[in-house]
């Protein structure tokens, strides 16, 4: 039970929707059935998947993990040196058959989104990869964690990707990048005390902050070329920048204080799913 429970502290309960939930929306509009391909895509990205992407950074993060305070809840567990090999194994044994069964699904095309979705996973904390500690590619390659699931379920349902559909997805994109990049932020001393890399330990708080706030209102702006209702998604995108325009100021020494605009974000992103969706709801009710 212990080992079960470190699994899941490890595969981040609070965020498992925002990985299934655009694979799910994105495969259901398009096909606009629930069938076999939809359910294991859904299960697959709701927990093995994190799973994977969470569980590999706490083992591969755990110095750092060990010095940052907000660790050890539901922001990340600190994994004991005993539980690392457990974890790797089981995010092996949880994503493979999903995998397999999903392939079988799909099409060539639909492998090569699976495969770059799970390539961003592994690389972003694998030794000898470690996409997070380089700048602007750390933030990207942790969009493409959450992006790639919608792309997958486009494309397994065989969506026309048109210009709109292309717009809605780089909005997606860059809210992604700004939320990586401002959740780096609140680690600065934890990161640097562990020698790890990221945005914000090489340009700074304060140039992270205005970055995250920038990538923010420009994933609003794109979302005014989306068919009607998605222009009015334009108007989520300034709770999310009023939330951390009070760390504009924030020094790499008392960055921390930057965790209280994190702890927004995070309930901040159920609010913003449920008017999402309500949106997505108008959407195919119109069409």
């Amino acid at each position: 039970m212990k080992t079960f429970r470190m699994l899941l502290l490890s595969s981040r309960p609070l965020s498992w929707v925002n990985t299934a939930y655009p694979f799910a929306a994105a495969y259901l509009l398009t096909a606009r059935e629930i069938d076999l391909a939809w359910v294991l895509g859904t299960l697959y990205f709701l927990v093995p998947y994190n799973l994977a992407m969470y569980g590999i950074n706490d083992v591969f993060d755990y110095e750092s993990d060990l010095r940052n305070p907000r660790k050890g809840g539901v922001e990340g567990a600190v994994l004991d040196r005993t539980m690392h090999s457990v974890t790797l194994r089981a995010a092996i044994a949880t994503n493979v058959p999903f995998l397999v069964a999903l392939v079988l699904l799909g099409s060539p095309l639909s492998w090569l989104v699976l495969a770059v979705s799970i390539f961003a996973v592994v690389a972003y904390s694998a030794p000898g990869l470690r996409f997070k500690e380089r700048p602007f590619l750390d933030s990207a390659t942790s969009s493409t964690h959450f992006v790639s699931p919608a792309v997958y379920g486009l494309v397994l349902a065989q969506a026309h990707f048109t210009a709109p559909l292309w717009a809605l997805l780089a909005a997606f994109f860059l809210w992604g990048i700004a939320s990586h990049a401002f959740g780096a932020v609140q680690d600065v001393v934890a990161d640097r005390a562990g020698g790890i890399g990221s945005i914000a330990t090489v340009i700074g708080g304060q140039a992270t902050v205005r970055f995250a706030i920038a990538a923010y209102l420009a994933s609003g702006a794109l979302l005014l070329f989306t068919p009607w209702p998605g222009p009015l998604a334009f108007l989520l995108a300034f709770p999310y920048v009023l939330s951390i325009v009070p760390f504009v100021t924030v020094t790499d020494q008392n960055s921390e204080q930057a965790h209280r605009g994190w702890k927004r974000f995070l309930w901040l992103n159920y609010v913003t799913g449920f008017l999402v969706t309500m949106l997505l709801i108008w959407y195919a009710a119109v069409r």
